[in-house]
């Protein structure tokens, strides 16, 4: 078993601790968090090993998972992977380009492994049909959610429109050519509320929209590509897949049949893969150790992070400043 600490014990710090104390591939050996107090707090009715010194906690472990606030990711990550210590990291890797790509370096220079924490890669939903997704040429992504102060430190793309920037990117395989985006403050003092649209050199374009401050929760993405359309739910963990093939020479009572304006027809169906309940952060952690022990890329590279904060900081910067 891999001896694993944990560096915050914020919200998502605690989920954290509890699912790699539960885990048959990690050894939970403790946590450090920079609040003295909550640390003791977390400690005391939680019954977790508190490190309220960060270099004791790194020399006692194999992997370091870092799920501090973001302005601190990069000299946490720096600090374990100068240990030689292999690190898992929250998204985003990091709060600028330069200390992500400063990461890339330091990951070969000890030889260590790094992966990412874009849950959405583990969502059931999504890897019950990334295998179908086959160039798509339109994307279009609503990632909605009611107003939750937690996270308005940082502008609602590297919040919440991170998660789909890194699930296209997965399945775009094309370099992204143009960014356009819109942004607006409306409660924070960073934008709340975004649209972006991504343009790729094979002539894929994404349209994304995320919003902190709606009604509603919703977390969907829809894939266009020929002969298909795929719709992926996050939140619902539920999917729909329309295809078209060929349609048949006798076809039956039943068949759905599309004839366009040169009377080729297609056949339209439906394909409803099988969709398997889990806990995507603990799939997330455990994938990360078998990266590890069979030294095997880890699905969210450190890389791949950096790729999607690329992006992400590019819709920022093309925000209009006299609209935010």
């Amino acid at each position: 078993m891999l001896k694993v600490g944990v560096l915050g014990a914020g919200h998502l710090g605690k989920i954290h601790l509890r699912l790699l104390n539960e885990s048959k591939k990690y050894e939970l050996v403790g946590f450090y968090d920079a609040d003295n107090s909550n640390g003791e707090k977390v400690s005391t009715e939680f019954g977790y090993t508190y490190f309220n010194n960060l270099d004791d906690l790194m020399d006692a472990v194999d992997v370091v998972d870092i799920v501090t606030p973001t302005l601190s990711h990069y000299d946490c990550a720096k600090k374990a992977i100068e240990k030689r210590k292999h690190i898992f990291i929250e998204k985003p890797i990091t709060h600028t380009l330069e200390e992500a790509n400063a990461l890339l370096s330091l990951e070969a220079e000890y030889g260590v492994k790094g992966q990412v924490g874009h849950v959405e890669r583990f969502n059931p939903a999504f890897t019950s049909v990334k295998h179908a997704i086959k160039d798509p040429m339109f994307i279009e992504a609503h990632r909605l959610a009611e107003f939750n102060p937690r996270g308005t430190d940082v502008p609602v793309v590297l919040d919440l429109m991170i998660h789909d920037i890194d699930a296209i990117l997965s399945v775009v395989n094309s370099e992204v050519i143009q960014v356009n985006a819109s942004g607006v403050s409306v409660i924070s003092q960073s934008p709340d509320i975004a649209n972006a649209r991504i343009e790729f050199a094979n002539g894929c374009v994404a349209n994304l929209t995320a919003s902190r401050i709606s009604l509603k929760n919703m977390r969907k993405s829809r894939f266009f590509q020929k002969d298909a359309y795929i719709s992926v739910d996050f939140l619902e963990k539920k999917v729909e897949v329309v295809k078209m093939k060929d349609a048949p020479k006798a076809p039956g009572d039943f068949d759905m049949i599309l004839q366009n304006a040169e009377g080729i027809k297609k056949q339209i169906y439906f394909e409803n893969p099988a969709i398997e309940t889990n806990n995507a952060i603990l799939d997330e952690l455990e994938s990360f150790a078998d990266a590890i022990n069979n030294n095997s890329t880890p699905v969210v590279s450190l890389k791949q992070g950096t790729q999607a904060l690329k992006v992400a900081l590019q819709i920022i910067a093309a925000f209009n400043p006299s609209k935010i």
